[in-house]
């Protein structure tokens, strides 16, 4: 494959030093930034964070910070979850949706205090559009991109690292909660989150210049935790149904298609952009639905389009992220598909790179 040559206009991260001594493989572009994507192999990688621990330079997963009294307003405006419950130290997934209740981004929304937000996007222009909002709405808020980078720590060894660099406490934090935690002098946000199903957490680094001190130090407490250098895992995100923005869903689909429906108070989020839309979809019910997929035969090729997906010589749906599993013996795979052939047990058509391959329609995804 051809490589991706950096800028200004694909930048670095405050870990990219030690991302690059541990011996990054390959890279793609999120949010305008490197995003690493294989150090040994996908699957090496698959199994060592399935068994010990990593450190995830997750930089990309840039922050929209909301300052101001009307930040609130604004964060609600943006979501179909109804926030008026969510206390300060409280992290929630969120959807965002436009005026005809497409998906715009599906990230972490993090309450600091009852005038400060930090929204933790997926790979969108979403600033651009939250400042728009509150630009045409006159709303009493600044919006920007604060110097926050998150580094994750995920792996069943997460709180045993975790708890040699910032003390025991930290191993208290519930899940989507966080903490501040002391690091060289610097109050860091905590949470217990992260893109995987092993369980850990993400460090919001707030400042540059302790990107480097923090990862060495995670690094060189970990050592005999056979810490090593990962990145969100293609195999062990599909197993878990853990769904990519941009990939398994854009614009065009809306939460209840891509099976986040339970995350949408519609009735409850008075003044969500795109309510009146989303309360109609509610109504009538999707059409079309994220399912897992179960792939027959010899481990599929990379996944790097939309597949077809088909019944009979008639498209029903698409794939858009396939793996061979080793823990589960299988191709596994995330698509979208028509509410005619969505049932568990529906045998289908995947129509691969490789030519066609039998399939069937899963119940729930594998972890």
């Amino acid at each position: 494959m051809p490589v991706i040559s950096p800028s200004r206009r694909v930048r670095r991260t405050p870990f990219s030093d030690g991302v690059e001594a541990a011996g990054v493989k390959g890279y793609t572009v999120y949010n305008r930034m490197l995003l690493p994507t294989v150090f040994e192999s996908v699957e090496a990688d698959y199994r060592h964070l399935k068994d010990h621990v990593q450190v995830w330079d997750v930089a990309c997963e840039r922050q929209v910070e909301l300052r101001g009294p009307d930040a609130g307003r604004l964060v609600q405006m943006l979501t179909p979850r109804d926030l008026r419950g969510m206390e300060t130290g409280r992290c929630f997934y969120v959807p965002i949706v436009d005026e005809t209740g497409g998906m715009l981004n599906d990230p972490v929304a993090v309450k600091l205090e009852e005038d400060r937000w930090w929204i933790s996007i997926a790979d969108s222009d979403l600033l651009l559009w939250v400042k728009g909002v509150a630009y045409g709405y006159r709303l009493d808020v600044l919006v920007d991109e604060p110097d926050v980078s998150p580094l994750a720590v995920q792996g069943p060894q997460a709180d045993a690292l975790m708890a040699r660099v910032f003390g025991d406490a930290v191993g208290k934090v519930k899940f989507f909660r966080f903490g501040r935690f002391d690091f060289q002098g610097r109050s860091l946000v905590i949470a217990r989150s992260g893109y995987s199903k092993q369980g850990g957490f993400e460090i919001y680094v707030e400042g540059s210049d302790i990107g480097m001190p923090l990862w060495n130090a995670l690094m060189e407490a970990g050592s005999d935790l056979q810490v090593r250098a990962g990145c969100p895992n293609l195999i062990e995100r599909i197993e878990g149904g853990l769904l990519s923005y941009g990939n398994d869903m854009t614009d065009d689909n809306t939460p209840h298609e891509c099976g986040l429906g339970r995350f949408c108070d519609t009735q409850a989020a008075i003044g969500c952009i795109g309510r009146d839309a989303l309360l109609r979809v509610a109504k009538e019910g999707p059409v079309q639905q994220v399912r897992a997929i179960e792939i027959t035969g010899d481990p599929v090729p990379r996944c790097d389009r939309v597949w077809p997906v088909t019944s009979k010589g008639e498209r029903v749906g698409q794939v858009t992220s396939a793996a061979h599993s080793p823990d589960f013996g299988t191709n596994v795979a995330i698509g979208m598909v028509r509410m005619t052939h969505w049932d568990a047990g529906t045998q289908v058509q995947v129509q691969t790179p490789e030519g066609p391959r039998d399939a069937t329609v899963r119940d729930g995804f594998w972890a």
